[in-house]
């Protein structure tokens, strides 16, 4: 099968479109036939070397870790889907090895969960880091109907699947972001509030009874939100390597099949939507990840294959 790899770290790293062996199915797992795979920030970090005191690396790597596409075979013991489903998944395994830049990937079921029937291919591949992350965010900070929560960079990808989820939980949401983005914020549910100095005396204004929670989705965000919410502790961030220092929670989207069918039951309600910004063939892959690392892309970008 055709799959792209990289053999060594490197800025940027040498990616090859190539061929490979296919995948083993093992129990508990499927064979998955891409039809998208997600593009992350991580992706290219993981390739330079940035995570290598964190992750297992074994070369040659596939990257990726986010997939939507039909189920080929099954393992033994794989009782919960039939080939010819239609799956989506965040496929992150114990090393990172074998990823989703493939015409073929095995996933643990765990990883994985029907596709959603409202998002096409391209979208669903958008959705599963990004959208766990966002979620599993919202649930650390113990976030609830009726609770007001600040979003610190709402607009970017997985800041706008967290405004679409708290919205669809019942949560006032306000959102940080530039003028530029306002519009676009309003249409997602949330209330935007410019980024820059006097910030914080502007989330004040919006919400003068108090905040309840704060998610930082930009790195910058954690001594602000400490600022505004009741209680410190009610603050999460993705991006800050220090936030677990500064008293943040510092969630790592994990793989979880009963989240995945959570977020796919809101795409088919209608209340989470995927805004596809680029989708690219396979052997773009080092062109989506120019893309991505610009930090200027307002939805997700994907590889079709």
């Amino acid at each position: 099968m055709k799959a792209i790899t990289y053999n060594a770290y490197g800025t940027p790293p040498a990616l090859s479109l190539v061929d490979v062996p296919h995948p083993r199915v093992g129990p508990g797992e499927v064979l998955v036939r891409v039809k998208a795979a997600g593009v992350n920030p991580v992706d290219w970090k993981l390739a330079a070397g940035f995570l290598d005191s964190t992750l297992e690396v074994r070369f040659p790597v596939v990257p990726g870790w986010d997939v939507a596409g039909v189920v080929e075979a099954v393992g033994d013991d794989t009782f919960d889907y039939a080939v010819g489903d239609e799956v989506y998944g965040y496929v992150r395994k114990e090393w990172v090895e074998l990823g989703t830049y493939a015409e073929l990937v095995s996933a643990p079921v765990r990883t994985i969960a029907h596709k959603p029937r409202n998002l096409g291919f391209e979208e669903a591949a958008g959705l599963p880091l990004a959208g766990l992350s966002a979620y599993q965010s919202l649930t650390r900070v113990g976030a609830t109907a009726g609770e007001t929560v600040v979003i610190h960079s709402a607009a970017g990808g997985t800041g706008s699947f967290g405004v679409q989820i708290a919205v669809a939980l019942g949560l006032r949401v306000i959102g940080t972001a530039g003028a530029h983005n306002h519009d676009y914020l309003r249409s997602l549910g949330a209330e935007p509030v410019l980024y820059g100095e006097g910030l914080a005396e502007r989330v004040r204004e919006l919400a003068p009874e108090g905040i309840d929670a704060g998610l930082d989705f930009y790195g910058d965000g954690i001594e602000l939100l400490q600022s505004l919410v009741k209680k410190r502790d009610r603050v999460a961030s993705l991006v800050d390597p220090d936030g677990a220092a500064k008293g943040a929670h510092r969630p790592w989207a994990r793989p979880d099949s009963t989240d995945l069918a959570f977020l796919a039951d809101l795409a088919d309600a209608g209340k989470l939507t995927v805004n596809v910004a680029h989708a690219l063939p396979l052997d773009e892959a080092a062109r989506a990840w120019e893309l991505s690392a610009t930090g200027r892309i307002r939805g997700k970008i994907v590889l079709t294959v």
